[in-house]
């Protein structure tokens, strides 16, 4: 029987934070850090995108501890040369090894491992990944809760992160079958056309606040991945619940990423992006990266990803700085002497429109 859920589910720009009775004198005295996954930093993850998880972009958000989750796609060889480098120490450990859920996946990982414990060329440097993402746009199925469930048995120690799903269920699930934490998510990223393509999705802050509630009770933690356009909704991401916020496109079209993207249109990857003010970004199922690392779009499946130009913006630490303030500035306004606290002073006001967009062109 086709079943209607009747009450209105919200996003991000539904809501606005309201303002708390604070002691906080100055933004400065408020803490972000937490040791959420494992060393002391900002549980603000680069996500695993062309163009945004590289090495780069994790040697840059590294040095104000935030965390950059690896693309899928490196090669053995460059993730041992990685792991094993003395020169990145202090990077690994804000560092999240990526893969998919298959037996190639896990081959490829298990390789990593071998190359990481044989020392690659420099013996003191073994630094196996102590976060693994194990990552697949649809968390639902069986297939990929029995994977989760391999890796885990296998990895006892290491932190798990799975995803995504966007209920309860789902997050009820994946942790009972392992993970640490689940990835909350399904068609709110910038460059994501699930909705448009399969009709599947729910809004992120009712997927956010729903879910943080089902893994605090199953003893597990979730991270919020994909919606977020601006400061503000990396708050009220954190306000919801999330421990961990991912982030694809306002950390994207930065120095550090453009590397690792395929040209778009006329945008040529020989062509440093300031001399044209512009880069591509695309969805990681998008006709583009499915062409780049997959051979091309299987015959039983679509497209589920945009491909855009955005404008180039120089070095992401920039930008960093401007999330940065933007959850001192909530913190403050609400009466959170941490960034772990926020949740609990938050209270959300549903409105009709956020910002006055008089001068918005």
């Amino acid at each position: 029987m086709i079943r209607i859920i009747e009450d209105t589910k919200l996003d991000y720009s539904d809501v606005l934070l309201v303002p708390q009775s604070s002691g906080i004198h100055s933004r400065a005295d408020v803490y972000l850090t937490t040791n959420t996954f494992g060393p002391s930093g900002i549980p603000i993850i680069a996500a695993n995108m062309d163009g945004v998880g590289t090495f780069k972009m994790a040697e840059a958000l590294s040095k104000h501890g935030l965390f950059t989750a690896l693309v899928k796609h490196y090669s053995v060889e460059d993730l041992v040369r990685f792991y094993t480098d003395r020169a990145n120490a202090d990077i690994i450990p804000y560092t999240i090894y990526s893969m998919g859920a298959n037996e190639a996946d896990l081959a490829k990982y298990e390789a990593v491992l071998e190359g990481i414990q044989l020392g690659g060329d420099n013996l003191e440097a073994q630094t196996e990944p102590h976060i693994v993402c194990i990552d697949a746009a649809n968390g639902y199925t069986e297939y990929f809760r029995e994977f989760v469930s391999r890796f885990k048995e296998s990895s006892p120690s290491t932190m798990l992160i799975a995803g995504n799903v966007c209920d309860p269920s789902g997050v009820r699930s994946l942790i009972l079958y392992g993970a640490d934490f689940v990835k909350v998510g399904v068609g709110p990223g910038s460059v994501c056309t699930t909705r448009l393509v399969a009709g599947v999705g729910y809004p992120q802050l009712s997927a956010v606040l729903e879910c943080s509630e089902a893994a605090l009770e199953a003893d597990g933690a979730i991270i919020a991945d994909g919606g977020c356009t601006c400061p503000g909704d990396v708050v009220k991401a954190f306000a919801a619940g999330a421990t961990g916020v991912m982030l694809g496109g306002m950390l994207a079209g930065h120095e550090e990423g453009y590397e690792g993207i395929t040209p778009i249109g006329s945008y040529s990857s020989n062509t440093h992006p300031a001399t044209t003010g512009k880069v591509g970004f695309y969805g990681m199922a998008s006709r583009v990266a499915q062409t780049k690392h997959n051979g091309g779009v299987k015959d039983y499946r679509s497209s589920e990803g945009r491909e855009v130009t955005i404008p180039y913006r120089g070095r992401v630490e920039h930008t960093v700085n401007h999330i940065l303030g933007g959850l001192r500035s909530a913190c403050a306004y609400t009466g959170a002497k941490e960034l772990r606290h926020l949740p609990d002073v938050a209270e959300f006001i549903k409105v009709r429109r956020q910002v006055n967009e008089v001068f918005v062109k």
